[in-house]
Parts: C-alpha cells; structure tokens; sequence
C-alpha cells in the first residue's frame, strides 16, 4: 500500500515506462454528491501497485502526472465513474483511455459485460466477490480486502492484451476509438447547473412549469455541489415537480405543499426556492423553456419499429457485435418515422455501414426478412 508521496512518485516512474497501465478506483459516494476516492490501483506488465488516497500528506500529482501522459494507454473496465473521479480531482480527463468493456461489446461479448464474467470467459478464471461490498474508507484493509482490489487490474492487463488483439485482427481498433472520444470529452462529466432538469422524467408540458422546473434544479444542483450531499439530501424530485404544478409565489404558498417538510418554508432553502420560482416566471414567455414537439407517428411505424429489432438482432449475430452498441431503442424509433433524416448514432460512422444503410433498406422496402431452414435472413427486393 503506498501512503506517501514520494513512494507514489517512484510507482508512477516506473509505471510510465510501460506502454499501457490499467487502473480501478475504488470509492463511496452514498452520503456525498462528489465521490470520495478511497484507493487506487494500478498495473503494469510486471508492476501491481495500491495506492492510500487517504493517506495524511500524501500528494496525488504524481498519478495525475501519469493520466495525464499521452505515451501510457489507461486501460479500464466502466470507465466512466473512474474518469469521472480524475476530472473532479484532478481538472483532467485520462488519454489516451482503452475502455475493455466497451471493446468487449465490439467483441461480441454481449450488452455491458461485468468485469468479473469478462475475466471469467476470457481468463477461465472465478474472481472471489465477497469482498465486493467492503468500506473502502475504512482503515486498516485486510489483506483479502486489498487482494481483492488488486484483482481490479492484474486479470485486466490479460483482458486487454486479448481484446485488443481481437479487435486489431478484426479491423475494429477505429470503432472502440470513436466510442473512446466521448468517454475524453469534458463534456461527459461536467454538466451545467442550467442543464440538469434535462435528466428529470417529467411529464410537464406548459412553459412556466418547465421554467421552474429549470431553475429549482439549476439551483438544487449547485446546492447539492457546494454541500457535497447528494441531490435528494437537498431536494427530491417529487418536491420539485410539486413545485412547477403549483408555482408558490411566497412562503405560505410553499408550506401548503404536500412534499415540503413543516417550516423548511421559513429556512434560508425555501427563501431560495422562492427566488428560483419568482424568476422564472418573470421570464418572458420567449424565453422560457418548451417541451418537445410531439412528433406524428406515421401508420406502421411500430410495426417497422419491430421488423428493425429482428435486423438489429440478425446484425448483432452475424457481425458478434452487442446489439446496444449498434443502437438503442430511441435509434429504431427514429429510424422508422424519421428515415434518412434521423439523426441518430446508427446512421453515423461504422455503425451505419454495419446497420443503419440495411435498416434504412428495410423501411424502404429494398429489403426483406425471410425465415428459411428455421432461421432469418435478409433478401434483397427487385427495384
């Protein structure tokens, strides 16, 4: 276990002469917004390592140093929460990165594959998961606790050598990397305060509820980030919906409220929540915020919708691609009202050529599926 800074820098050193290193962290996030990064692993080929965040003194600038160095491959399984953790801390997003779940979907390895059945039907090899639940923050770790963590990245130094391998003599290095982009995109990580009700399922429809709506959770976000408490600590989203219905205007209006608790209406919160509601509806109505348009499902979409499903399947088999890395639903339902105009990931890049150009056929009727000799197949149609 490394505790200070300089052993950190030695590690690092030494790790930076490799061409790849693979990393995991291990960390909380159940009672703060940002994660509280309790360990770090990392492995070269012949070097495994843990590091002690927590550790008094020590000095993270040299892991930094080393995400940071564009000669190191990172390699990661579900990257996303670990680069997520780098970029908070540190102001950087790991390049370049190899995501081994990603690359195991290109592989055909199925839908969003966990490290551990990865390991096992790569490695052959059975990961001891009763460790899996531990408080990292707590200290000491044993040492089936800190084995346990090191398992993170020794079995991934084999997990990449193989897929990589595999997608190199496939001809796919190209589509992990278009997928790499968007996980090295600052963007990915770091959303807008103004943009957060963008995440909420809400069925407002009117513009001043969807104004409010904004600006409560513009303000709930950038609560929840100076407290580092998660977002329901600060505000549930059933309080925030209530909220946009009713449109309180002063603090007797906001303590009828069914979801706000008795007095929070006097509390310097509601005081908050007020001036949030106040201002949005002061806006003009040109500004405020509009649901989507409801688009017109033409006749048979859904029934298109269902034949894409079979092509994306029949796809999915034939090129041993998981059938989420061609598209989603939201894909095929564009796809089948929208045609060529729809913009969406199946059209673009790789995956057009694999699925959308077939898909834009079949809605098209220049092609067709077929069961002979009990299976599907596409046939193309005479012009």
């Amino acid at each position: 276990m490394i505790e200070t800074t300089a052993a950190l820098e030695d590690a690092c050193q030494k790790l930076a002469q490799s061409e790849f290193v693979t990393v995991d962290t291990e960390f909380l996030r159940e009672t703060t917004f940002w994660p509280e990064l309790c360990l770090i692993q990392m492995a070269s080929p012949d070097l495994e390592v843990i590091v002690d965040p927590m550790a008094k003194g020590i000095d993270l600038a040299p892991f930094f140093a080393l995400m940071a160095n564009s000669a190191v491959v990172k390699v990661f399984h579900a990257a996303r929460q670990d680069l997520e953790i780098v970029y908070h801390l540190g102001k950087l997003i790991p390049h370049p990165i190899f995501d081994t779940q990603v690359a195991a979907m290109v592989c055909g390895f199925g839908d969003s594959i966990s490290y551990d059945q990865l390991v096992q039907r790569i490695k052959n090899v059975q990961i001891d998961k009763s460790s899996r639940f531990t408080d990292w923050s707590r200290r000491p770790l044993s040492e089936k606790q800190l084995d346990y963590a090191l398992a993170d990245v020794t079995h991934l130094r084999d997990v990449y050598q193989m897929l990589k391998a595999k997608l190199e003599n496939e001809g796919r290095t190209t589509w992990v990397a278009e997928e790499m982009a968007v996980l090295e995109s600052a963007e990915t990580y770091d959303m807008h305060p103004d943009d957060a009700w963008l995440r909420l399922k809400s069925r407002l429809r009117k513009p001043q509820e969807l104004a409010i709506l904004k600006y409560v959770t513009a303000w709930r976000e950038r609560e929840a980030r100076a407290r580092n408490v998660p977002r329901s600590r600060v505000l549930k989203d059933d309080a925030i919906f209530e909220i946009a219905q009713q449109q309180p205007k002063d603090s007797e209006a906001l303590g009828r409220l069914r979801t706000i608790p008795k007095g929070w209406e006097r509390s310097s919160s509601g005081a908050a929540i007020l001036e949030a509601v106040n201002t949005a509806l002061a806006l003009p109505k040109t500004d405020m915020p509009h649901a989507p348009k409801h688009v017109h499902t033409p006749e048979g979409a859904q029934s298109a919708v269902e034949l894409l499903k079979v092509l994306l399947r029949l796809t999915s088999e034939k090129h041993g691609v998981a059938p989420k890395v061609l598209a989603n639903s939201e894909d095929l339902d564009k796809i089948a009202t929208e045609g060529e105009n729809a913009d969406v990931p199946a059209l673009q890049g790789w995956r057009r050529d694999l699925f959308g150009e077939p898909a834009l056929k079949l809605i098209s009727g220049a092609v067709a599926l077929r069961f002979i000799d009990k299976k599907v197949e596409t046939v193309d149609m005479p012009a």
